[in-house]
């Protein structure tokens, strides 16, 4: 990512360093900022990739059949919490991972790493992948409170909840501090490939403006242009293994702490397939573009602007 000295504002200088617990912080705060706004059409997008689960299609009661019907029916049934739903275990899962995520990818960045060819790929990777396991349990909450409902409307296993805390301390009597990593095997490589998509993506996209020199070097719409962009490509390439993330995570267990549908990543992956036709991975595609887009942009943009804004005070 190019920044620019004050003195010299059309000459690019290397990406510089921030202190990272406070580059850490940083990421933190943007991507929760994001979260805020963006968590309604999470629930939404939970709701709709478990609806019809392992059931052909036209052979299950649709409730939820679109973004907007489904916000209606969510607000209408649940009230205007239940568009919040999951909200304090999606904050948490946002600073852990991408606070992970973003430091990690921009010490990456300041040492160099990631102008090797296909740097920018495998910094994003690996940095999704640290991300998603230390967050991994925080995801798994989430899901399961993003799915309860009513029983007029709910999709998927119903794990009744009452609570974060409560949602916390339920896996782990049942299923010890293994149980609240269950479902990690699908987060892994469902951030893995978000974040190299929208790290390097966003990386690109953000140089290549600045080359075009159609803003100032600091401005804001740089950042919201290779925001743009980076949001496009995470929603094609992430989709899938998003479905599947959300089937592994919210799954029953049996008396042995065994999932009750599946047994991994592979077997959901070939599941899903042989029921519900390879269009059964890309459910839910809609609000996931219309959630990915603006939380990239927020939280690409926030972070960039945080970033920059933190470099200029240090120098």
């Amino acid at each position: 990512m190019i920044t620019y000295m004050n003195t010299a504002p059309i000459t690019p200088v290397g990406p510089r360093a921030l202190w990272p617990p406070l580059d850490f912080t940083l990421g933190a705060l943007a991507c929760c900022g994001a979260c805020v706004f963006t968590n309604p059409l999470e629930v939404v997008k939970t709701r709709l990739q478990l609806q019809g689960e392992l059931q052909a299609r036209g052979s299950y009661q649709r409730h939820y059949r679109g973004v907007l019907q489904a916000l209606w029916v969510v607000g209408s049934t649940d009230g205007l919490r239940g568009l919040q739903k999951g909200l304090t275990a999606a904050l948490l899962y946002q600073g852990l991972m991408n606070g992970v995520r973003l430091g990690f990818y921009s010490y990456t960045e300041a040492t160099g790493l990631t102008d090797a060819p296909g740097g920018s790929l495998i910094s994003g990777a690996a940095a999704g992948a640290l991300g998603a396991f230390i967050a991994s349990p925080a995801y798994l909450v989430k899901t399961h409170l993003q799915a309860q409902t009513v029983a007029a409307i709910a999709v998927g296993h119903q794990h009744n909840h009452q609570d974060v805390s409560s949602a916390f301390m339920s896996i782990y009597r049942r299923e010890g501090v293994m149980g609240l990593w269950r479902g990690v095997n699908g987060a892994v490589p469902r951030v893995m490939v978000g974040s190299a998509a929208q790290l390097a993506t966003f990386s690109s996209a953000k140089d290549w403006v600045t080359r075009a020199q159609w803003f100032g070097p600091h401005s804001c719409l740089t950042a919201l242009i290779a925001a743009m962009i980076s949001g496009v490509a995470v929603t094609i390439t992430m989709t899938p293994f998003d479905v599947i993330s959300t089937r592994l995570y919210n799954q029953p267990v049996d008396e042995f702490k065994r999932g009750r549908l599946y047994c991994g990543f592979v077997d959901c992956l070939m599941k899903v397939c042989a029921t519900e036709g390879i269009l059964g991975l890309y459910k839910g595609m809609t609000p996931v573009f219309v959630r990915l887009a603006p939380h990239t942009v927020l939280s690409m943009l926030i972070w960039d602007v945080l970033r920059q804004r933190a470099l200029l005070y240090r120098h």
